[in-house]
Order: C-alpha cells, then sequence, then structure tokens
C-alpha cells in the first residue's frame, strides 16, 4: 500500500488529484496496465529547468555560460536522486519485481525520474507559481550547495545531459595509457566531441581521469 501521505508531507503540498501522484510513482516496468510516469517525467524535466532557470537569473548576476552550468549541476541525476531520496520518493516507487530485485529503488536514474515526475504531476495539479515554490523548497539544499559550489559534483553526467540537448553531438573518452609504478599510477584520459580532442585529465584511477576531463571542458566555457 503507498503511503502518498508521507511524499505529500515531504514535499509540503496536497495533490487534489491523488491519481497524478500515483503515476508519478510508477515506473514503467510496474504493469502494462498501470500509466507510468514517463509522459510526467518529460513535462517535469521542462518545469524544472525552466523554474531554476528563472530562480538562477533573477537571483545570480552571472554570465549565461555559468547559468547554463549551474543549472545542469542543480539538475543533474546526482542532484535529483539525492533529493527524492530526502523525499522519501523511493520508499513509494512502484516498480516490477524484475527491477526492485536489481535494485531499481535506489538507482539514481529511476529517483531522478520520479522526482521530475512527481513535479510535472504538482505543475499539473496546481500552478505554475504552486510548482516553483515547491521545486525551490525541496531543492533549496542543492541550489545553495551549487551556488557555492560545494555540490558534489558528477561531471560526466553533467557534461552528458548538456551534450544531450545538441543533436548530432557525439562524446568520448580516450584512455592515453597511465605513467608511474604500479602501486602508484597516474592514467590519462582525453575527452573528445565529434572527433575532436578537447581537454585531458589525470587521476588514480580511470574514471577519475574522466571525471577530471569533463571538469576542465565545462571550465573552458565552450558549452
Amino acid at each position: 500500500m503507498m503511503d502518498l501521505e508521507k511524499v505529500e508531507r515531504a514535499l509540503g503540498y496536497t495533490f487534489k488529484n491523488k491519481e497524478l501522484l500515483i503515476n508519478a510513482l510508477t515506473h514503467s516496468s510496474y504493469g502494462l496496465e498501470a500509466t507510468n510516469n514517463e509522459r510526467l517525467e518529460f513535462l517535469g524535466d521542462a518545469v524544472l529547468e525552466l523554474v531554476i532557470s528563472e530562480y538562477l537569473y533573477r537571483t545570480q548576476h552571472i554570465p549565461e555560460g555559468k547559468m547554463t552550468r549551474l543549472r545542469a549541476n542543480i539538475v543533474c541525476t546526482e542532484s535529483l536522486a539525492k533529493a527524492a531520496m530526502q523525499n522519501h520518493f523511493n520508499d513509494e516507487l512502484r516498480m516490477g519485481k524484475g527491477e526492485r530485485a536489481s535494485g531499481g529503488k535506489n538507482r539514481r536514474r529511476n529517483l531522478a525520474n520520479v522526482f521530475e515526475a512527481v513535479m510535472g504531476g504538482v505543475f499539473l495539479d496546481s500552478s505554475y507559481e504552486t510548482v516553483r515554490e515547491v521545486i525551490l523548497r525541496v531543492l533549496h539544499e542543492n541550489i545553495e550547495l551549487a551556488i557555492e559550489g560545494k555540490l558534489a559534483k558528477d561531471y560526466k553526467s553533467t557534461l552528458q545531459e548538456l551534450i544531450q540537448k545538441q543533436k548530432d553531438t557525439t562524446i568520448e573518452y580516450r584512455d592515453l595509457g597511465s605513467t608511474g609504478p604500479q602501486h602508484n599510477q597516474l592514467f590519462k584520459t582525453q575527452l573528445v566531441i565529434n572527433g575532436f580532442p578537447k581537454t585531458t585529465g589525470r587521476g588514480k584511477t580511470k574514471k577519475e581521469a574522466q571525471q577530471v576531463a569533463a571538469r576542465e571542458y565545462l571550465k573552458s566555457g565552450e558549452i
């Protein structure tokens, strides 16, 4: 049995149409007859971008490029998944047995999707002004941390989400090998966009090197 009131208490918002909240909390794996959250997720993604864009425009006197990167950090998968966990969306997320058994309730992509869907539901159930208030309240901590540069960053995910908005753009990370002794190797990776080398990153693991390369490209201002 879903505890919709727990989600509503966390949001500080009570749905007039409970079906919207139920749909928002229903993963596509739940069943063919159930309305899943994919359409609400689509809507919520746009609502989130508008709300955060407006907020940054009104409160942060910074260039467009910096606003774009800051917004991407706030609405990235990591940030939204964190907010979904904090507001107990994962506890009430409906999904199929296979998805649940494989850890679906704690999968970051699922959590970010359900957060977007719930916000889409709030928008349809109320108004832009109301959903704006809800979003800014539940994402307040993440927004402040992002502005201060203290929000835990997954630079690869942030870059990927920005790249996905540009048609016919490809991204890859090329392994350039490693240096140093076996017990203290330093890996080097090159970030390549549309076949053109952009930035390089070094780290103690290949993943760390990729994160550094993505971070340096985001800092470059090219995107």
